[in-house]
């Protein structure tokens, strides 16, 4: 596949990604007050599911990990909001197995490709695991917000998640910056902002 096409994919998930911190920081500005509006959650989960596929497309075995990790908390954030209930049944199939779907699709012989995944020439085994570890932090806050909003029955973004992502994106774009990806590198440049005053916000409210 032409390299413009890949790119175009993971551009449009990125943008998608952003688009959702936008939201998600105008509305918590108006309420001074860290707010998580339910299109924050939409739009992370078909973000997910593009930048799951452009992972695969670059042959980046962090980006698919990362992405697998967080897509179905997505889902259940969409649950506790009430809305995913509001998704026609046949949807709410279709995004349920799209992951495992994805999957299927790229068997070869019968076997998931891993050899490619983790043997490709541009990535070195060091920038491998720091991808990885870059990716299961910035995961990690998806796993504490999930754990936190089934403790409060409410879909809310707490301090941790905002520390997590502030530490994680960080590495993340580390990795990027060393791997030449300018999607990663744009995404996360411009969340580590929004990160820092979403955190500051919390802060401030706290005090």
């Amino acid at each position: 596949m032409k390299d413009w096409i890949i790119y175009s994919i993971g551009f449009l998930a990125q943008i998608l990604f952003s688009s959702r911190l936008i939201i998600q920081w105008i509305t918590s500005e108006k309420q001074r007050k860290v707010i998580t509006p339910k299109t924050f959650w939409l739009l992370s989960l078909i973000a997910s599911f593009l930048l799951f596929i452009y992972g695969y497309l670059r042959l980046d075995f962090s980006i698919m990990l990362g992405q697998s990790l967080t897509y179905f908390i997505y889902i259940r954030n969409l649950q506790l909001q009430g809305q995913w209930q509001k998704f026609p049944k046949f949807i709410q199939y279709i995004l349920i197995g799209a992951p495992i779907l994805i999957v299927l699709f790229y068997y070869n012989n019968n076997k998931i490709d891993l050899e490619l995944l983790f043997k490709n020439e541009d990535i070195p085994m060091w920038l491998l695991v720091l991808g990885i570890v870059a990716q299961v932090i910035f995961t990690l806050r998806f796993v504490y917000q999930w754990i936190h909003s089934e403790r409060q029955k409410i879909s809310t973004l707490p301090m941790g998640f905002w520390v997590l992502s502030l530490i994680g994106a960080s590495m993340i774009l580390t990795y990027a910056i060393i791997r030449k990806d300018p999607v990663l590198f744009v995404g996360h440049l411009f969340g580590l902002v929004i990160y820092a005053r979403n955190a500051y916000l919390i802060r401030q409210s706290n005090d």
